[in-house]
């Protein structure tokens, strides 16, 4: 698998970083521009009002300035009204120009509205195509109780309306773009580079994880990247070691299965010589034979036990369902039988008879009889198996009255080559019982262990009863 190398520019963390906050700066802007607009056309508006109502003054009959038509006009004209109306509570006073629109398109009140109208409305006058004739009414600057009226076209306040969008669109994209270059700058030396160089490292890592020289550096930055270049170094520091350790355990097990290989052909031919011992009339031979043939006993099981712990890392199965009370009644006389007479345990089948579960019979029967073995090796004089039946699962417990496990084997228990329970074991019976156990689905746990004895329980998923 090649290396997945640098992405393009395009594709990469800093573009998209880019144009995230260029579309977040404008969106922002545009949640800004609504309202803004809304109030540009109130205050455009109001402005036109107080002009109007400055133009009224000279207009007022009982203003000492007496003028003409013409100068009417020019006051209209100034004010950029067609007619102009002071409403007082005593009198009016009215200016029409001569080109006095015949009717009104739409009539704003500034006096009434609010946030949402405003903007409602600037919305509107920027999507006509045609000019409206406005009335548009206000309250006088110097008295609230009077009221000035102005009629209007909107072309003007449309082309201003466009003036003030355009410049808030080149603003917002000025503001945008060097924001958003601050910001990228900040990232590319805060995020970007750190993420490149580990993921640079992680890559180079991949492809050959023993090399010492591709370890990243840690910074001694005290933020989230900082947290994530150390906690790497001590991964890839953790993963050597690992590799270097199973690299080692791989050697010693090929190792370890030859000469098992070849000491098990020589301890057969010892076996033979020591069942050759058993029929000497000698006293003292055959008071040594059976010790010389449980020495022998004890080797050719550590041979197998650690012949079956290199082959069956992974134990394949072959699931089957079958009565589990005849499994375990199969196994006691498995393990009765490979005890001399004297020593043989009292073994109690406590497993109910419909009990039925779906697994691996002959795996399963390992199991067993492993744990069998064991007690029977610890000095136990009973040996009890029960189950119980907890719909999603079945509990096996495998209880004797031995004298219990030492401190020391309870710790590595389940450790290879250190958790034998009894002098002469190789420590891998109860590494392959586990192994069998979790294959399944399930596990193997030390439950109890004391003077009193001890029980192991076995846990067993997507049981079911019989029938």
């Amino acid at each position: 698998m090649g290396s997945a190398g640098r992405p393009r520019f395009s594709m990469g963390l800093s573009a998209r970083l880019l144009l995230l906050t260029v579309f977040f700066i404008m969106l922002s802007e545009f949640l800004i521009y609504a309202p803004s607009i809304g109030r540009y056309r109130k205050v455009y508006l109001e402005e036109v009002v107080t002009r109007a109502h400055l133009a009224t003054l000279t207009l007022d009959p009982d203003s000492a300035v007496k003028v003409n038509a013409e100068l009417e006009q020019k006051v209209l004209a100034e004010v950029g009204a067609h007619g102009i109306m002071l409403i007082r509570p005593d009198r009016r006073v009215l200016a029409v120009s001569k080109d006095m629109p015949p009717a009104i398109d739409a009539t704003f009140d500034l006096r009434e509205g609010g946030f949402m109208v405003w903007i409602r409305d600037a919305i509107i006058a920027q999507m006509q195509n045609e000019n409206r004739v406005l009335r548009v009414l206000g309250s006088s600057p110097r008295d609230p109780g009077v009221t000035i009226e102005v009629v209007l076209d909107e072309t003007p306040l449309r082309r201003s309306m466009y003036g003030y969008s355009s410049r808030i669109v080149q603003l917002s994209i000025v503001i945008a773009l060097i924001t958003a270059g601050l910001l990228f700058l900040s990232l590319q030396w805060l995020t970007v580079r750190p993420m490149r160089r580990i993921t640079e490292t992680l890559t180079a890592f991949r492809q050959d994880p023993e090399d010492e020289e591709r370890t990243i550096v840690a910074s001694h930055r005290t933020d989230e990247v900082g947290v994530a270049q150390r906690e790497l170094a001590i991964m890839q520091d953790q993963v050597r070691a690992a590799l270097r350790q199973k690299t080692r355990l791989a050697t010693l097990g090929a190792a370890m299965a030859k000469i098992n290989h070849d000491l098990r052909n020589t301890l057969a031919t010892a076996v033979l010589v020591s069942d050759r011992l058993a029929d000497s009339d000698d006293p003292e031979v055959k008071r040594m034979t059976p010790r010389l043939y449980d020495a022998i006993d004890r080797a050719v099981q550590l041979c197998s036990h650690t012949l079956n712990y290199v082959a069956d890392s992974a134990p394949p199965l072959r699931r089957a369902p079958f009565p589990l009370h005849d499994l375990v009644e199969e196994s006691g006389r498995a393990v009765l039988l490979a005890e001399p007479r004297e020593k043989r345990p009292e073994w109690r089948n406590g497993v109910p008879a419909e009990l039925e579960v779906s697994a691996d019979r002959e795996q399963l029967f390992r199991v067993l009889n492993n744990l069998g073995h064991n007690a029977c090796q610890a000095g136990a004089a009973t040996l009890e198996v029960t189950a119980q039946d907890n719909a999603e699962s079945v509990t096996l417990d495998i209880i004797d009255d031995g004298p219990g496990l030492t401190p020391r084997a309870r710790e590595s228990l389940f450790q290879p080559f250190a958790g034998s329970t009894r002098a002469g074991g190789s420590g891998l019976g109860l590494v392959i019982a586990r192994d069998i156990m979790r294959a399944h689905g399930g596990d193997i746990a030390l439950l109890r262990s004391g003077e009193g004895g001890t029980t192991f329980r076995l846990t067993l998923p997507t049981l079911r009863r019989a029938g």
